[in-house]
């Protein structure tokens, strides 16, 4: 992953949340200052790795000089009780950044395992699976990073980097023609302009705007199938709307280029990673 600096601030914040204005009690009372320890992450289930750069940098917040190695670095697919990494340091720093370190780690690794889940099954054809906004206050990097060590892709990551012109934008502006018209007088040259269409007819009219992507809102891959072929390659087509790991085949099977998955970011189960010492 690239430089703890994009995530040092985060997981410092998270440590203090934790250790209140006492810091660890428990720990602090049971283990004398100086015991050094070794420990492994071990996984119960079977996933994909990812924020082990992050959990690394909780212990090593609490000890500078803790010795690590990596067993399993972000991206790899491990099985049920593969070791991830193991830790050589102070018994407290240990003790007390287990549970910072893993409620990174865990979620991170649910999100990169539901995406890898989502692209194996979607295997075979062109559609990208890739997440959307619906991240975690304070997470979306990291948890768009996930996605990406899942092998999936990433949509915007935040308000400024992409128009994406949905329903109530439109609404607002009078219709489509007047929503794409304005977005284009004030969009850079490098900016894409994507809209969101619910129906055939929306998107006849979109497409003779010449926009750089359409999104199509909640359509059943029959629909979707017949959007593709209006389309024709003049941009890219982009699914999203009730997508599971059971319907998300057929999305991909219609042509489309991209299907957007929310849940990946904010509902994904987390992978149940333990901390083992000997």
């Amino acid at each position: 992953m690239t430089a703890s600096l994009l995530f040092d601030d985060l997981v410092r914040a998270t440590l203090r949340e934790d250790l209140g204005l006492a810091g660890d009690v428990t720990t602090d009372a049971i283990v004398p200052e100086a015991l050094t320890a070794s420990a492994a992450l071990v996984t119960r289930k079977p996933g994909v790795v990812a924020g082990l750069d992050v959990a690394v940098h909780a212990f090593r917040l609490l000890d500078p000089n803790m010795s690590v190695r990596i067993e399993s670095p972000d991206g790899t697919k491990i099985a049920a009780g593969a070791t991830i990494a193991s830790f050589t340091g102070k018994a407290r720093a240990l003790l007390t950044a287990e549970r910072t370190a893993l409620n990174f780690l865990c979620h991170l690794s649910g999100i990169a395992t539901a995406t890898a889940d989502l692209c194996a099954t979607t295997s075979g054809h062109k559609a990208r699976i890739v997440c959307t906004r619906k991240t975690t206050p304070g997470l979306r990097a990291l948890e768009k990073y996930a996605v990406r060590m899942g092998g999936g892709g990433n949509h915007r990551f935040g308000l400024d980097d992409a128009v994406l012109i949905k329903d109530n934008h439109i609404a607002i502006a009078g219709g489509i023609r007047p929503a794409v018209e304005r977005a284009r007088q004030h969009a850079g040259h490098l900016t894409k302009i994507e809209v969101e269409v619910d129906t055939l007819a929306q998107l006849e009219e979109v497409l003779a705007l010449k926009v750089d992507v359409v999104l199509l809102d909640n359509m059943s891959p029959a629909t979707l199938s017949e959007a593709v072929k209006m389309i024709d390659g003049r941009c890219l087509a982009e699914a999203s709307g009730n997508v599971t790991r059971e319907t998300v085949a057929a999305i991909a099977a219609s042509g489309v280029d991209l299907i957007s998955v929310g849940w990946l970011t904010h509902s994904a189960p987390a992978l149940d990673i333990g901390l083992d010492f000997p």
